[in-house]
Parts: C-alpha cells; structure tokens; sequence
C-alpha cells in the first residue's frame, strides 16, 4: 500500500505533472478559505473519476489511445480556464459545476496515467489496497497543492485586497496559457 501511495502522491507532486498541477490550480481558482470543504469535496470528485478510469484499464474493459488522451489533457485545463473566465459570480450553483467537470475530467487524467500503471497493477493480487494506497496519494496530494493555492488566495485576496474576479481570471489565464504550450508541444512531437 506505502508503495502505491508514494506512486499516486509522486503523481501530482512531481515535476512532470506539470498537466495535474494546472488542472488543480485552475479549478481551484474560484475557491477562497472560506470554501474549503467545497474544495476537499471537488479534489475527491476529481479523485473518484480519476479511479474510475485506472480500474476499467486495469481490468481491460477499456483503453484509449495515448497520444488522444495527451491531447485531452491539456483540453481540460483550457475548457476549465474558460468556464472560469465566463463565470458570471462565485455563487453556489457555479460553484457546483466545477463537481460535474472536476469529475468528468478526473476520468480523462485518469487514462493519462492508466497506460502505465496498468501492468504493475494487473499482475498484483491486492488490487483493491494497492488502488486505495495509490488514491490516498493521489488525493493526499492534491490536498496539499490546493491548501497552498487556498493560502495564496489568502494572502493575495483577502489580505492584499485583490479583487475575487482578478484573482479567478489570472489564474485561469496563466493555467490555459500553459496548458496550450502543452497542447502545442505534444502536438509538434506527435508530428516527428
């Protein structure tokens, strides 16, 4: 279990999950201090889509091209950085959108990565354990990428005073800025 957990928390605190990193900055964005148990609910849903998909790779029901699912990726980021862009207020109903696409999305990440850990998985008999060790990683994380986002928001909102909406739209603009360098590298290589 220590090994799969230290496998999914090395999932999102890692130097190559760059792509992770901004889809959590860019749905966290619209959360402030006051939301936090908002944003524990929606990095769990992000988790649980996440997990499903791993559990259908690892049991072969499905599979999807890699070099598709590279291109999905930073998909989510961008499409998440727009709906944050055209958010029209911070109210509970939008709030409870980011649910729906922190979820859906989660199953896209979740074929990211499925391809790799699919045969260290399927070839182990404690699958049940070694997916709740790689999920507590994964979400231990994400929890701790969105208290250093929620700090910063703090910070910078709260204290600072910088507007809610400034905050929202800057975040979600550097996130899809990076996410379309991501898109247009995978891109360029996929043509070499």
């Amino acid at each position: 279990m220590g090994f799969y957990f230290d496998i999914g928390w090395h999932h999102i605190i890692a130097k190559n999950a760059f792509d992770h990193l901004l889809f959590i900055l860019v749905l966290s964005a619209v959360y402030l201090v006051g939301d936090w148990k908002k944003l524990l609910i929606l990095v769990t849903a992000f988790t649980l889509g996440h997990s499903l998909t791993l559990i259908l790779s690892i049991v072969d029901i499905i599979r999807v091209n890699a070099n598709l699912v590279e291109f999905l990726i930073p998909l989510t980021i961008i499409i998440t950085a727009i709906f944050n862009l055209w958010k029209k207020g911070f109210g509970s109903s939008a709030l409870q959108r980011n649910y729906f696409l922190a979820f859906f999305f989660g199953l896209i990440h979740g074929l990211g990565f499925a391809n790799s850990i699919r045969f260290m998985m399927s070839s182990d008999e404690s699958l049940g354990i070694d997916l709740l060790g790689f999920n507590l990683g994964l979400e231990a994380g994400q929890v701790v990428v969105v208290s250093c986002i929620l700090i910063l928001s703090f910070i910078i909102v709260n204290k600072a005073g910088l507007k809610r909406d400034w905050w929202v739209k800057g975040l979600s603009v550097f996130a899809m800025l990076f996410a379309i360098k991501i898109l247009w590298d995978n891109f360029s290589t996929s043509l070499h």
